[in-house]
């Protein structure tokens, strides 16, 4: 596959997508939005692909919205090109990055970001639908969207919450102040944090440990179930779903791999496939509400 804005490279049975802007910080477009949707369509669409990895393109990650075009930078009229008037029930007027983060929420394959720099804006709200957060101490944050005078974009105003919880969501955004790794960590938003040149060898071996000793099905089912049930009101709704899971499941042929490989001490080798055997009631939620 042939990009512009980023990288696409498949090994290991590891898809690594890295934003290459490098002399913008990595700084987001809307073609590298729809780029980045379409690798992990490519991911997605791939059963060799077990796991994807995001990061940026040294010195940064995202330096969140590219802000060459000065004060249209965040007129969506002037930036699309679409024409009429702005109306916020046409989807063309959708904020792109909630349909980027509403794509990386959506993947079946479990996500792993790299943040290796700077991680601002919608570089810093990407991150929150992606499942393990790695940072290297190097690593910068900030949701300064109230400094550029708009509002949160990416979803942020429900997953930044769910991931460090209110209080710390409502900090960082009212004052869009910039903050380390450390601090991070320490709220949540990562799970761990290391020197520069140890970041994407500890995001592959993350990756290497789901790619050979998971089974792609269980994953896919597993971080959709996770995040389905953020938005649940009450724990039924997840035992519901986790019966079905678990009595279609423990009758497969991934269950037996999995109980026989452990007992006969050697590496899985799990025969289901996320393109061909997700369970017949998947999707189990109403989408109704879903197809704006």
């Amino acid at each position: 596959m042939t990009f512009e804005t980023i990288r696409y490279e498949v090994e290991d049975a590891i898809a690594t997508i890295t934003m290459n802007r490098p002399h913008r910080l990595n700084a987001f477009t809307y073609e590298m939005g729809d780029e980045i949707m379409a690798a992990f369509d490519a991911a997605d669409a791939d059963d060799a692909v077990k796991a994807v990895i995001v990061t940026g393109e040294s010195p940064a990650f995202c330096a969140g919205a590219d802000l060459a075009t000065g004060v249209e930078t965040f007129d969506m009229v002037s930036q699309t090109q679409h024409e009429g008037t702005f109306d916020p029930k046409d989807p063309k007027w959708r904020d792109r990055g909630g349909v980027l983060n509403l794509r990386i929420w959506n993947s079946l394959k479990p996500v792993i970001a790299a943040i290796n720099g700077a991680s601002v804006g919608i570089g810093a709200t990407m991150i929150l639908p992606m499942d393990i957060r790695l940072a290297s101490v190097d690593a910068k944050f900030a949701y300064p969207f109230a400094r550029r005078g708009i509002v949160w974009d990416g979803c942020a105003s429900w997953f930044l919450p769910r991931v460090v919880g209110i209080s710390t969501a409502m900090d960082w955004g009212l004052t869009g102040r910039t903050f380390p790794a450390a601090e991070a960590y320490e709220a949540g938003l990562v799970a761990r944090v290391m020197p520069a040149e140890d970041l994407m060898a500890e995001a592959r071996d993350r990756a290497r440990q789901i790619a050979e000793r998971c089974s792609p099905v269980s994953l896919a089912m597993m971080r959709r179930m996770a995040w389905r049930m953020q938005g649940a009101a009450h724990p039924m709704e997840a035992h519901r779903v986790e019966t079905l899971g678990i009595l279609e499941a423990g009758m497969g042929e991934d269950a037996k791999e999995g109980v026989m490989s452990f007992l006969e001490k050697r590496p899985p080798e799990f025969p289901g496939k996320v393109s061909s055997d997700l369970p017949s009631w998947h999707p189990w939620w109403d989408e109704a509400g879903e197809n704006y």
